[in-house]
Parts: structure tokens; sequence; C-alpha cells
């Protein structure tokens, strides 16, 4: 490992980007205060089509370009655009894909319709997020998840890509947040989901009811440590995850200066 730690924060949401939940600040301040504290940080979220790219200076990385994510025998272009951000040197990486992220809402239409696409949109991101990383030849100590759309991180970490030199020795927390949605993702998520051969349909049992508890149930049994990110989580969960043996957790932070975050990710990647 590096004897500069390296943080890699996914998130569905970050301020001043993307504002859904009270995590996103979180997210934006957690980066800003790894990076002062001498952490090497890099943060990736989906360029959504509400985020405005000349507002926030968006540009795209030419040399991160030609990616192409397969899903369900699908091959799509992913695009790669960066931005730094504010009051901060550290570069926030934005996913997209014309297609998927590009309209004018995040899950709902202007009916308050939920996407049917968003299963789709939620593998293509995972599994982005990680090609990207493998793109960029840049090894995290730590990749700390948040929000449910980042749900199958952790288990394509311990699965599809553990053999990948670029994640031998990352860890993972995840953050269980609030939940945000009623709805289901669609009837084709867990096979979409299997996206190599060496992913099993049995290692995403956690993830069968296709529900926002189910993307953080299986986000944060395959983690390494567990945050949470909202005051009022599921109950099903709290009592789930705020004690599991062998596993690091941290309760929700509503005040402080974030230090035991940073204690976390130090401990999870060996001081």
């Amino acid at each position: 490992m590096s004897a500069k730690k390296r943080i890699l924060f996914i998130a569905n949401e970050m301020s001043p980007y993307l504002e859904l939940t009270e995590f996103s600040e979180i997210v934006n301040k957690l980066a800003i205060k790894s990076n002062d504290s001498g952490m090497e940080v890099r943060c990736i979220m989906p360029r959504f089509g509400v985020i405005n790219e000349r507002r926030h200076r968006l540009h795209e990385v030419v040399r991160l370009s030609g990616i192409n994510v397969t899903v369900d025998n699908d091959d799509m272009p992913l695009q790669i655009k960066v931005a730094s951000l504010p009051s901060a040197r550290l570069q926030v990486y934005f996913l997209d894909n014309e297609e998927l992220f590009k309209r004018k809402f995040v899950f709902h239409d202007e009916n308050e319709k939920w996407f049917e696409d968003n299963a789709l949109r939620t593998i293509f991101y995972c599994k982005g997020a990680l090609e990207t990383v493998k793109k960029f030849g840049w090894a995290p100590d730590i990749i700390h998840c948040s929000g449910w759309m980042t749900g199958l991180i952790p288990a394509y970490l311990k699965t599809v890509y553990k053999k990948e030199p670029v994640f031998l020795h990352s860890k993972t927390v995840f953050t269980i947040g609030q939940n945000t949605f009623k709805e289901k993702l669609g009837a084709e998520f867990m096979k979409m989901a299997l996206i190599h051969p060496s992913i099993k349909e049995k290692d995403l049992e956690l993830y069968k009811d296709r529900t926002n508890t189910a993307m953080y149930r299986g986000g944060a049994s395959y983690a390494d440590a567990i945050t949470f990110g909202a005051a009022k989580p599921d109950k099903k969960l709290l009592e789930e995850f705020s004690k599991v043996k062998g596993k690091k957790t941290l309760s929700f932070q509503e005040e402080g200066d974030l230090t035991d975050y940073l204690q976390l990710y130090n401990d999870l990647a060996g001081k």
C-alpha cells in the first residue's frame, strides 16, 4: 500500500453538485477533511442531467475516453468528466452516458414516475465506477460507498474484482442512509447484475427484493465497515448492522469534525 493513504469516495450525490439528502454535504466535508489531513482523495459520482456542467466547470477527460461498459450483453459507452471541488484541491469524476443520464431528472420523471431503467442505470454506474478506477491505475486503500445506487460495489469487489491488482488492498466502507424511494428496481435487475461468470445468483441473494432497503443491506453485508448517514435509517437495518461482530461500525455523526471517519479509514487501511 502507498505511504500516503488513498481514499476513493463513490457516491450517488455530493454537495454542491447534487443534494438529495443530508449526507451529500457530509461527503463533501469528508473529502475535503481527508484531503486536508494528508490523504490522497478522488471522488466519483453520476453525471445526472440536473448537474449544471457550465456552472461547475465540468470537462471531459480525454485520456480516460474509450471505456465501454457491458451490462446484459449490451455494450454502452462511458464518458468521464471532471471538475475541481470548490475550495479544495481535489478532483471529482462524473460518469456519464447520454442514454442513461442526460435526462433532466434523477430517479423519477416530471410526474414522479419511477424510471423503468433505474436498474440498468445502477448496474452501469457501479461497474463503470470500478472500471474507471482500473483505467486510472490508481489503487485506493479505502473505497467509501454512499447512497443506495452504490450498493452493488462492495459485492462486486468481493467477487468479480477481487483479483484485480488495483483493488487487492482496498477496504470498503458503506454508508446506510435514509430510504428515498418506495418502488422496486425492475424484475430484470438480478439477471443484469450478474456482470461476470465469477458472480453467482447466490452472491446477490441479499438484493433480491430490489428495494431501497435491499440495496443498503447488500452493500453493508459485503463492506468491511459500516457507517450510518441518517438520523433515522430503516429500523431493521439499524438493528441488523449497528453492532456486527467482527465489523467496524460508526453511528450517525450529526455534529462534530468528522474525526471518527478519519480514524475509521486509518484503522482499516493500517496506520
